[in-house]
């Protein structure tokens, strides 16, 4: 008797469509294959101009599932606050409804920091407009929200490290709180190592100590992951 044919690897993973959601671009991949594909966001875009942006982008891409990195707050698959930069209507959207597929929605630098992680504990960190973060500890991934805890002078990480610390108090002074902000969270947090993401790492020259540097495309790479790794807990 013939033995049934066993699936391939390939045969089994579904094509996932990765939504990367920022203030200035929603960025789309496949991880089917192809490139990068991009559109205008900013602070009018409401999540079914977004849906609708996507799906544009999208034309001719396969894949089965979503995955989405959503710039706020998520619980329960869904985000619960409207972000600071974008539209409004977010809160509470059934994003698998508008799509017609399953989609698995996690914090923006939760999904850069999937992307960015190889094993162990690591604290992930995001400089960009404000400061993202998340912890990955044995595969058990978790967000975290340390842009607002306070800092200096009754102001928080955020207002040092983000781009508002960058523009008012310049470069040389924004790098050294950097130093200091990680610092601070290395001994608190006892990770392995450290990523340092975000639009803003590329103003770094140097790096603090057990860091290295993230990597915006990453984002794709945890979006895919987020399915495919069924060793990850979110």
């Amino acid at each position: 008797m013939k033995k049934p044919e066993k699936r391939t690897a390939a045969k089994a993973e579904a094509k996932v469509l990765a939504i990367d959601i920022g203030g200035s671009h929603v960025k789309i991949r496949s991880s089917a294959g192809g490139e990068e594909r991009r559109a205008d966001s900013g602070p009018d875009l409401t999540p079914q101009k977004m849906i609708d942006a996507v799906k544009g982008l999208a034309d001719g891409l396969a894949y089965d599932v979503v995955s989405m990195g959503y710039p706020g707050p998520v619980a329960h698959n869904r985000p619960f606050a409207d972000p600071a930069n974008l539209g409004k209507g977010w809160a509470g959207f059934d994003f698998a409804a508008a799509f017609g597929t399953p989609v698995k929605v996690v914090n923006d630098a939760l999904m850069q920091a999937i992307g960015s992680y190889e094993g162990g504990r690591m604290l992930f960190l995001g400089l960009g407009t404000g400061l993202g973060a998340a912890m990955i500890v044995d595969n058990v991934a978790q967000p975290m929200e340390l842009a607002h805890l306070p800092y200096r002078k009754g102001r928080s990480f955020e207002d040092y490290v983000g781009e508002r610390g960058l523009v008012k108090r310049g470069k040389k002074k924004w790098r050294k709180h950097v130093f200091d902000v990680v610092d601070r969270l290395r001994a608190a947090l006892r990770p392995d190592y450290v990523v340092i993401g975000g639009g803003n790492v590329e103003k770094l020259d140097e790096l603090p100590q057990d860091s290295r540097r993230g990597d915006n495309t990453l984002a794709f790479q945890g979006g895919f992951r987020l399915w495919r790794d069924k060793s990850l807990v979110v």
